[in-house]
């Protein structure tokens, strides 16, 4: 059972979602404020975090500026505002997914799961019984000095491990899984989600950002931009 943690200011948005994880199996911890938010992040580290943007004193934006310190938990933003500025500056910031209210609790279920599905490594097919003892499964992927810790969800450059978001891994894993391809916007994004959304170009230029950035702290640059085409695998060197 995975195990959700709810910030909101607002009982009724807490009651509306509490109900609709709890019927579909998930635990629910839920906290009023941000401050409490942290402090029960801390006290018992959650599967994913869904985040209310707009709070009073602490706002859902400082928190995560706060988890992403330390933590690569999942964060799903909820917010009143649409814009998309707003949904770009919460990618930007380290969110995984962004829900506008008002919102479908259906939906916000099935954005959840999707988040923990790319978390969760899917367990290979058995191979025939004559082919069992040829095949393995990689546990992780290597390109030169570029390392992906599959069943960990961990990058590292060198020995210097990178802390990486699930969205932001799974991208870096499609680009990994295919060296030398050109991938376009749309098309990377189909590798790292398999759920139903369509992903404005911005957003999957703030995961780029956001990858680029945190390898680059270590020396590292595991992305190149194709002008005009979107991005691929760099040469890692």
């Amino acid at each position: 059972m995975a195990t959700v943690l709810l910030i909101d200011d607002a009982p009724h948005i807490r009651d509306i979602v509490r109900f609709a994880l709890s019927r579909e199996g998930f635990a629910v911890i839920e906290a009023g404020d941000g401050a409490q938010g942290l402090a029960a992040a801390e006290r018992q580290p959650p599967d994913l975090i869904v985040l209310d943007v707009m709070m009073p004193e602490m706002d859902g934006t400082e928190v995560c500026r706060r988890l992403r310190r330390a933590s690569d938990v999942p964060i799903i933003f909820l917010s009143s505002r649409d814009d998309e500025i707003d949904r770009v500056l919460g990618l930007e910031l380290g969110g995984d997914d962004y829900v506008a209210k008002p919102f479908s609790p259906r939906e916000l279920v099935a954005r959840v799961k999707a988040v923990l599905r790319r978390r969760t490594p899917t367990p290979p097919s058995a191979p025939p019984p004559s082919l069992a003892s040829a095949v393995t499964v990689p546990a992780e992927l290597r390109h030169r000095r570029l390392r992906l810790d599959l069943d960990g969800y961990r990058a590292f450059w060198d020995d210097s491990e990178v802390v990486l978001t699930v969205t932001e891994f799974a991208l870096l894993r499609t680009l990994v899984e295919r060296p030398g391809k050109v991938f376009s916007r749309d098309a990377l994004m189909d590798g790292a989600y398999n759920d139903f959304r369509t992903v404005a170009d911005r957003t999957v230029d703030s995961h780029v950002r956001r990858i680029r950035a945190k390898f680059q702290a270590v020396g590292g640059e595991p992305v190149e931009t194709m002008h005009g085409l979107g991005y691929k695998l760099s040469e890692c060197r």
